[in-house]
């Protein structure tokens, strides 16, 4: 819906410099913005699209004179845009109801204002809650617990006795619930270790597409409140995420650990099991973390190390060939004198 840029500032509670009358309709980047679009400014690294954009209004850290458009003053133009973008995107398109080709089991309860699309598969003693959406192709087991205002997107499998908090968003291809990784050697066979637990994600919990996140042994894995996974992670059983961690891209966590508040952890990044990592730290991207990281630390590196420990080696690495061939000479010129030595005291 339009707004005003003086409805806009009051919104992000930014400080206006421009008209207050002004219609914006629309968000958009600095390179593509059109009339009647707001966008931001807030890298250095695109200084050279501010003068050159068509928007009709910035967010920005500072007034600019590069830009000689309305702009409106925040801490942080990114977050600003952010919270004002949900009053230009359209609405989540929802089925009406609950589609006759979705199944739904015995003993099962859904919510007021539900979305259930059709091919969708709900077992037996499932509690949905209010204004749940659930696309095609989901597929969710006995017992399951979904709480009001959850989007569960196309393919999705939320298997036997996962409990999901509210205002929870599952991507396409996400599998929550399935067996953890336990096997027992017997000689050269692995016997499987029967996984009894279950899953719980709590409230506000985004989980990026094509996701794993495997069923306790016992017990149960527990991703906590305002946790956001991307794409392709894996979180194996009885991982427990705490509150606002942000999990990126292709990272693989190991059995058993015990993952703090706000902690980022970067894409690739390989956690081996029944580890702890601390409140607020840090874990650089393709970094293989064998033990432990103290709370608001930052390490990088394979194996992990502080960062800047990791900063001064990554500069070692590159200088390995140059000292390689200056090892190679002063081991030459030290034989040469060896030899020398060696005829002086064989002439005297």
């Amino acid at each position: 819906m339009p707004l005003t840029l003086k409805q806009i500032a009051e919104i992000v509670k930014g400080q206006l410099k421009g008209k207050e009358d002004l219609c914006i309709v629309g968000i958009n980047s600095l390179e593509l913005a059109q009339a009647g679009e707001i966008s931001y400014f807030g890298d250095k690294r695109y200084k050279h699209l501010v003068s050159k954009t068509k928007a009709s209004a910035l967010f920005v850290s500072e007034e600019t004179d590069l830009f000689k458009g309305a702009q409106i003053i925040v801490p942080n133009p990114a977050l600003a845009l952010a919270k004002i973008a949900t009053y230009f995107l359209d609405a989540l398109s929802r089925y009406p109801g609950i589609s006759e080709y979705a199944h739904i089991g015995k003993n099962t309860k859904i919510g007021e204002n539900p979305s259930v699309y059709p091919f969708v598969y709900i077992g037996n003693n499932v509690k949905i809650g209010d204004n749940v959406t659930i696309f095609s192709g989901v597929f969710i087991g006995n017992n399951v617990r979904i709480g009001n205002n959850t989007i569960v997107y196309p393919n999705v499998s939320i298997l036997d006795d996962t409990v999901i908090g509210k205002n929870v968003i599952i991507h396409s291809g996400s599998v929550i619930g399935s067996d953890g990784f336990g096997f027992e050697r017997d000689g050269e066979v692995h016997v499987k270790i029967p996984q009894k637990g279950f899953v719980q994600i709590d409230d506000d919990v985004e989980i990026g597409a094509g996701n794993c996140i495997d069923r306790a042994t016992f017990g149960k894995t527990w991703i906590k409140k305002g946790v956001k996974t991307d794409n392709l992670v894996h979180i194996a059983h009885n991982v427990v995420v705490g509150e606002n961690t942000l999990i990126i891209a292709q990272a693989g966590i190991s059995g058993s650990v015990m993952i703090g508040k706000n902690v980022i952890i970067a894409g690739q990044v390989g956690i081996v099991d029944h580890v702890e990592i601390g409140d607020q730290s840090i874990i650089g991207p393709q970094s293989g973390v064998p033990k432990s990281i103290p709370a608001g630390s930052i390490f990088s590196g394979t194996p992990a190390m502080p960062h800047p420990l990791f900063l001064k080696t990554s500069a070692l690495i590159q200088k390995l060939p140059e000292m390689h061939k200056k090892l190679i000479e002063i081991e030459k010129k030290i034989k040469k004198i060896e030899k020398e030595r060696e005829r002086d005291e064989t002439t005297s």
